[in-house]
C-alpha cells in the first residue's frame, strides 16, 4: 500500500492531501469535504478506511487553503462557493491522471455536505474521468442545473432522521437523468453520530464504488 502526503496544484492554490493506494487498486475515490471540515474529518477518514479495505484508493484533500479556511470561519464566503470547490476537484482529477500510479484508474467522487454539490459539478466537468459519485449527508440540490447533466451513477446516502436534507436529496434525485439511488440509513441524523450508522453509510459507499468503478459513464474505460 502506498500512503503519502501530497500537494495538488490548482491555479495559484496549493491544496494539501493524503493519498492512499492499496496494492492492486481498482480505482481512486477523491473526497470533497463539507463546510467547516477538512481532510482530517474523522467521518470521511472512516469512510476512506472502508474503501481502502475494499481495494479502492483514496485522496482526502483540503479544497481550501489555510488562509481561505481562516477567512471562511469569519465570513463563510468559500464554503458555499460550489464553482470554486468544483474547479479544484476537477484540477485534482487531472492531477490523478498525470501520476503514473493513478493515471489508468477510474475515478469516483465522494462528497459530504456542500462537497456533494461540488462533486456533482466536477463530474459534469470531467465526464470521461468520473465513473461514480456518492454523497453522504450532502446538499446535491446546490449543484443546480448541473444535476441534469451528470453522466456518472449517483448514490445519495442520507440519515433517516435528517428530515430536511432527506427531502432536499429526494428533490435533487428527481433531477438526475442517470442511474441513481437514495439510500436512507434508519435513525441517523446529519453527521451520522449514532452507533453503527456511519459504518452503514461507508459500506453503502464501498458497494456503490465496487459496482461502478470498473467502467466509465459511456461504458468504456476512462481516459
Amino acid at each position: 500500500m502506498v500512503s503519502e502526503a501530497v500537494i495538488v496544484p490548482s491555479g495559484e492554490a496549493a491544496l494539501h492531501g493524503d493519498l492512499v493506494i492499496p496494492f492492486g487498486a481498482r480505482g481512486m475515490v477523491l473526497f470533497a469535504h463539507g463546510s467547516g471540515s477538512s481532510r482530517l474529518s474523522p467521518r470521511n477518514r472512516a469512510v476512506a478506511a472502508e474503501l481502502q479495505r475494499a481495494g479502492i484508493g483514496t485522496l482526502l484533500l483540503d479544497l481550501l487553503t489555510e488562509q481561505e479556511e481562516h477567512q471562511d470561519v469569519v465570513t463563510g464566503e468559500h464554503r458555499f462557493d460550489i464553482g470554486l470547490l468544483a474547479r479544484r476537484l476537477a484540477d485534482a482529477i487531472d492531477w490523478l491522471e498525470q501520476r503514473p500510479q493513478t493515471a489508468d484508474l477510474p475515478v469516483g467522487l465522494f462528497g459530504a455536505s456542500t462537497g456533494a454539490a461540488a462533486a456533482l459539478v466536477a463530474a459534469v466537468e470531467r465526464p470521461r474521468r468520473v465513473a461514480a459519485v456518492v454523497s453522504r449527508g450532502g446538499r446535491p440540490d446546490l449543484a443546480g442545473d448541473a444535476l441534469a447533466l451528470v453522466a456518472a451513477p449517483v448514490l445519495l446516502v442520507v440519515g433517516g432522521n435528517d428530515e430536511t436534507v432527506l427531502d432536499l436529496n429526494h428533490q435533487a434525485a428527481g433531477k438526475l437523468s442517470v442511474a441513481h439511488k437514495v439510500h436512507v440509513v434508519p435513525g441517523a441524523t446529519h453527521l451520522f453520530p449514532e452507533p453503527g450508522t456511519l459504518r452503514q453509510a461507508a459500506e453503502a459507499a464501498a458497494d456503490w464504488f465496487r459496482d461502478h468503478l470498473g467502467e466509465a459513464p459511456d461504458g468504456e474505460r476512462s481516459g
